[in-house]
C-alpha cells in the first residue's frame, strides 16, 4: 500500500473517531485556513440537473422546428418542407423564409428523426423539443 494511501486511511480513522461538535470545529477551521465555504447545498444541486436531464431523454413526442435556411439551399428544402407538411408551394416558401417556424407541433421520436434528417441533408438547420 502506497504512503499516500496509509495516511489517507489514517485520516479517516481519526475523523472517524471525532464527536459531531469537534468536526463542526474542523469544519470552520478549513474554511478559515482554506479561505473557502462550506455549502451542504451543493451535493443536491447537483443531482437536479441529472434528474432534470432524464425526463428530458424519455421525451416520445417532439417539437420539430426549423430553425434556418442557407440562401443557396432554400429551394431543396422547400421541396422537403411540402413533403412534410403537405403544403402548397407558396407556403412552403414563405414557412421556409419566415424560420424559425415550427413544422410539427408533435411527432413520435421516429418521425422526428427522419424530418430532421430530411431537413438536414437538405441543407437547413432543425430543432427537436421534447414534449
Amino acid at each position: 500500500m502506497s504512503t499516500q494511501q496509509q495516511n489517507i486511511d489514517t485520516l479517516v480513522e481519526t475523523l472517524s473517531q471525532l464527536s459531531v461538535l469537534d468536526m463542526a470545529k474542523l469544519k470552520t477551521a478549513l474554511e478559515d485556513k482554506w479561505g473557502v465555504k462550506a455549502a451542504a447545498a451543493a451535493p443536491m444541486m447537483m443531482a437536479a440537473p441529472a434528474a432534470a436531464a432524464a425526463p428530458a431523454a424519455e421525451s416520445t413526442e417532439f417539437k420539430v422546428t426549423l430553425e434556418a435556411t442557407p440562401d443557396d439551399k432554400k429551394i431543396s428544402v422547400i421541396k422537403v418542407v411540402r413533403e412534410i407538411t403537405q403544403l402548397g408551394l407558396k407556403e412552403a416558401k414563405d414557412l421556409v423564409d419566415g424560420a424559425p417556424k415550427v413544422l410539427k407541433e408533435t411527432s413520435p421520436k421516429a418521425e422526428a428523426d427522419e424530418i430532421a434528417k430530411k431537413i438536414t441533408t437538405a441543407g437547413g438547420k432543425v430543432t427537436l423539443k421534447g414534449l
